[in-house]
């Protein structure tokens, strides 16, 4: 497992798509890993995982305890530049019911100013089924807009239109003798299975087996995130872990 987003937690977001038709939709991939949809003006996230180095502390478990910090500055230099009146964080945005319950005072007030003025939409997830309403937004398991629909797991079978998270996509592909591996956007036109956005958070790789019931083999593409950009791969040009 690799920390996520290494390249590009401190960098100011640009403004800067990749346009996707998804659906009947266009929208844009952005090399942070999350979502603009300019038709509904809506910015989209997956995986936070808020509060993970908080929920291993209290098992014993000490990793950085920056996590929750750095994934809310991310976000709200997104939000700047973006200027959604919509976000939809999809699932799994805390780590785990106590994070959300527990979340420190001043992330949650960083949350606030970021809401203000505009609709948040938190989807439920496996890791936090229940967002405490303290924390502001509106609450539901799919959301869905246009001809898109939004939830955290991939559905089973095809699907048509769906966005979802949840398998923390990464690609591994071999370039000048060496490996690299990054988180991607994953899609085959009709699913896109979006990256984790969290500081803290590893990836599985499109080719394990656990993907099998996603996208058919090798009939798929992804996009690597970049630092500014993003890189396509057509799923044969992948390799595995």
């Amino acid at each position: 497992m690799t920390t996520a987003h290494a390249l590009n937690i401190r960098r100011t977001p640009v403004p800067v798509c990749h346009d996707l038709a998804i659906g009947d939709e266009i929208i844009g991939l952005h090399d942070s890993g999350a979502l603009w949809w300019p038709d509904q003006s809506a910015l989209i996230v997956s995986d936070l995982h808020m509060e993970k180095g908080a929920s291993f502390a209290r098992r014993g478990v000490m990793l950085p305890p920056y996590d929750t910090g750095e994934t809310l500055e991310r976000l709200s230099a997104l939000i700047d530049v973006f200027k959604p009146r919509r976000v939809i964080a999809l699932g799994d945005s805390f780590h785990d019911t106590k994070g959300a319950q527990q979340m420190p005072v001043s992330y949650r007030a960083m949350l606030s100013t970021m809401q203000l003025g505009r609709d948040w939409v938190w989807i439920s997830g496996n890791h936090d089924p229940e967002i405490p309403t303290g924390l502001g937004g509106d609450r539901t398991e799919k959301l869905s807009l246009g001809s898109l629909s939004f939830q955290h797991e991939p559905s089973e079978g095809p699907a048509s239109g769906e966005v979802c998270g949840h398998l923390h996509p990464v690609g591994k592909v071999r370039q000048l003798g060496r490996s690299i591996r990054r988180p991607c956007f994953a899609t085959n036109g009709t699913r896109l299975v979006m990256p984790s956005f969290g500081a803290l958070t590893g990836g599985l790789n499109v080719l394990d087996p656990a993907w099998s019931q996603i996208f058919d083999a090798k009939r798929f593409s992804v996009f690597l995130l970049g630092a500014g950009r993003l890189f396509p791969f057509t799923a044969n040009k992948l390799i595995a872990d």
